[in-house]
């Protein structure tokens, strides 16, 4: 028997700002489905997910949720208010006894719940909102960009549990490898039509040529017909003007069906241009470190950077990769060792927080406001490469229309933030380039035409992302910092680097896909770090023991609950649920176990 769709959207129709969005929009998400939502910036992904979630109210069409099914939206901008802890926020609504799924994706996306909502940063906010919708578990999750401020680590740990759970999904993530991973199904938004692939991400690119080339087939027969039928009506209508009036009209009626189309939107018209040629070696570093307190960022650390090298910076959140890349710069002085810059050196930098920007502004002022980029009097004209341009037109080169010239910073989405920031970077002559994760948000063409940037640029290129294929499509070296204050360089990208030290993926897999217990070991003590660990390692095996008795606590209470032998009779859905809820802690207590035994085995050698 075919089991009821999640969710129907049935001829919706939505207007912003007298622009039409979606017009007699429908679609539907099935048990199970794992769906990516892709497409330009700009193009309603957002929107469109926030209308499957009943946050924003369409102006025609109605959205159907089948009966018992439930949703869970992550927000982009969570509200926090009210409560304390961000791990207060993360259990709300949550019973007791399954607040452990709080801890356990607490632990996987690296946010510490007790941490004060006051203190937080905007990561950690959303690492809590979105712990908070994997705590719990509905049937069917809208995840809108849910790798950004992940780090790899927790980026894999979030892949491992979404390939497991039951539930359906709608994706949207500028993460090629981690849409490839998880999804089947794609929904595609263009130009206000979505269409549907039974296909994964992996597919996408290859659909997305193939409709855009039928489309030009089509539009060039109908360009076609019309200038056949147009000559006809010049050189003939005259003497056929009674017999013909329905032939004009079908003249008339091509005419207007090639005036509705909607023409593609095409790539940003970025550019980037090498200032004076630097000299060979752009960068020499000679044993630095760097120490905050009792917390060692870099232990002894060498580097020669030459011209035209690219090298990507990965690692853990927290790890110092932005420090490191201020200390290579000069921006931050390292506690020993030297750091000699190479000459001719004109250094951009793309700044991951968005400081640059000022919210307040409009984008016209973000552009002219710039003292690099301003023309002497003239508020209407920026200096771009060394040739003035006016402001509107360098704006549409990055896609932006002019009406959202005069608009504030801050009624822009996240990639639209990323293009501006690029305008500004771009505009200026520059052979030293410093990118601090510039792929969160950008859509798939501005990512493929960035890397292409990228590739032709003739100066150097330091990069700090967590985006693993486009590390992979960018770098020939890669600096891999463990979080314990080791730096280590490997020649090549992401895949590169994880070939090249294949001890390091076991690790990774015991922390995320504990194996299944062959037997139920001894109740661990609490364990010493040891010596033959990783960083990441040392801290799991400490964190285990406190796991452990927290799951047996949590048994013993439901065991208990379930004692009463009326329960079934009087409570039967109560009866239901908290068996589930012990059967799931019983495997996590003997996932817990087994992985214990495997550290504690491995730092004993």
């Amino acid at each position: 028997m075919a089991r009821a769709p999640l969710l129907q959207l049935n001829d919706i129709s939505l207007t912003f700002g007298g622009n039409p969005v979606f017009d007699g929009l429908s679609l539907t998400v099935q048990p199970g489905d794992r769906v990516a939502l892709v497409g330009r910036n700009g193009s309603g992904k957002s929107t469109l997910m926030k209308v499957m979630g009943g946050l924003v109210e369409p102006d025609k069409g109605e959205v159907v949720l089948s009966a018992g099914v439930s949703t869970g939206y992550m927000e982009q901008d969570p509200d926090l208010s009210g409560f304390e802890t961000l791990g207060e926020f993360a259990r709300a609504d949550l019973p007791e006894a399954e607040s452990y799924r709080v801890d356990m994706a607490a632990e996987g996306l690296k946010f510490d719940p007790n941490r004060p909502i006051d203190t937080a940063s905007g990561g950690e906010r959303r690492r809590a909102a979105l712990a908070r919708l994997l705590a719990q578990a509905p049937e069917l999750m809208l995840l809108d960009e849910p790798t950004n401020h992940l780090d790899i680590e927790a980026i894999g740990w979030l892949e491992d549990h979404l390939s497991q759970t039951r539930a359906g999904y709608v994706l949207i993530s500028h993460d090629r490898a981690f849409l490839r991973r998880l999804t089947r199904a794609t929904l595609w938004i263009d130009r206000g039509e979505v269409r549907r692939q039974e296909r994964g991400f992996e597919h996408f690119e290859d659909w997305r040529e193939a409709t855009w080339s039928a489309e030009d087939d089509a539009r060039h027969k109908l360009d076609r017909k019309i200038k056949a039928e147009a000559r006809w009506a010049v050189e003939g209508i005259s003497a056929r003007r009674k017999r013909n009036q329905g032939r004009v009209r079908a003249l008339a009626a091509l005419r207007a069906e090639r005036s509705s189309q909607i023409r593609r939107q095409g790539a940003a018209a970025m550019a980037l241009e090498s200032g004076p040629t630097s000299g060979k070696k752009v960068i020499d570093v000679r044993g630095i470190a760097k120490t905050f307190g009792d917390r060692v960022i870099l232990r002894p650390f060498d580097l020669l950077v030459n011209r035209g090298d690219r090298i990507a910076f990965v690692g853990p959140n927290g790890a110092g990769k932005t420090t490191l890349i201020k200390m290579l710069t000069g921006e931050v002085a390292p506690d020993e060792g030297s750091v000699t810059l190479g000459t001719n050196l004109e250094v951009a930098i793309f700044d991951q927080t968005r400081s640059a920007l000022n919210p307040d502004q409009t984008l016209w002022d973000a552009l002219t406001g710039d003292p690099e980029m301003r023309v002497s009097g003239r508020s209407d004209q920026v200096m771009v490469r060394g040739v003035p341009k006016h402001v509107v037109a360098y704006l549409k080169d990055f896609l932006f229309d002019e009406a959202q010239a005069r608009a504030p910073v801050r009624s822009l989405s996240g990639g639209e933030k990323a293009r501006l920031l690029l305008a500004r970077l771009m505009a200026r002559p520059s052979n030293l380039l410093v990118m601090d994760e510039p792929t969160n948000d950008l859509d798939v063409e501005t990512l493929d035409l960035l890397q292409d940037l990228l590739g032709e640029y003739d100066g150097t290129v330091l990069l700090v992302s967590h985006d693993r294929d486009f590390i992979d499509r960018v770098a020939d070296t890669t600096v891999a910092m463990e979080g314990d204050g080791r730096a280590t360089v490997y020649a090549g990208g992401w895949s590169d680097y994880r070939a090249q030290r294949p001890e390091a993926e076991p690790a990774v897999q015991a922390a995320d896909k504990p194996a299944k217990p062959a037997a139920t070991p001894e109740k661990p003590k609490a364990a010493k770090p040891q010596a033959g660990l990783s960083f990441s390692e040392k801290h799991r095996l400490e964190a285990l023991p406190a796991i452990i008795e927290r799951l047996e606590a949590e048994m013993a209470k439901l065991s208990q609950f379930l004692a009463d032998p009326e329960l079934f009779q009087k409570a039967p859905a109560k009866f239901q649920k908290a068996t589930e809820a012990l059967a799931e802690r019983q495997q996590a207590l003997s996932d817990a176990e087994e992985e214990w035994l495997t550290l504690e085995e491995k730092a004993a050698g």
